[in-house]
């Protein structure tokens, strides 16, 4: 079993399935990366070598943006909405909904932390 770009690769599954266990990688991507490394479909994680492994994990580090780069652009951006005091920003500190869904029967979550 081999880590590529922090997700745990199975190694009886294809390269394409695989590849989309990383946050970031889509099924798209995942079959751009294979091409781009002449992989064929039908191979099977436990069949690559040492060198493709790592480049299969340099070009996704090269022109995807992925999983702690993807988590923390999304914290950023929370965080810019709660600076500048935009309407989602007070809605992401309080814990309540933020696309308008109803909170008087629903939202259990933001329901629980009124009750305390």
């Amino acid at each position: 079993m081999s880590y590529i770009s922090g997700a745990k690769s199975v190694p009886d599954e294809q390269v394409r399935i695989a590849s989309t266990k990383i946050e970031g990688i889509g099924p798209k991507k995942a079959i751009q990366v294979r091409y781009r490394l002449g992989i064929s479909g039908n191979i099977k994680m436990n069949e690559l070598t040492k060198y493709q492994i790592d480049q299969i994990e340099q070009i996704i580090a090269q022109d995807y943006i992925v999983h702690w780069d993807l988590q923390r652009g999304k914290r950023e951006d929370i965080e810019r909405l709660i600076s500048i005091s935009r309407y989602r920003g007070i809605r992401h500190q309080d814990g309540s909904p933020l696309r308008g869904q109803r909170t008087h029967t629903n939202a259990r979550t933001f329901r629980k932390q009124i009750r305390k």
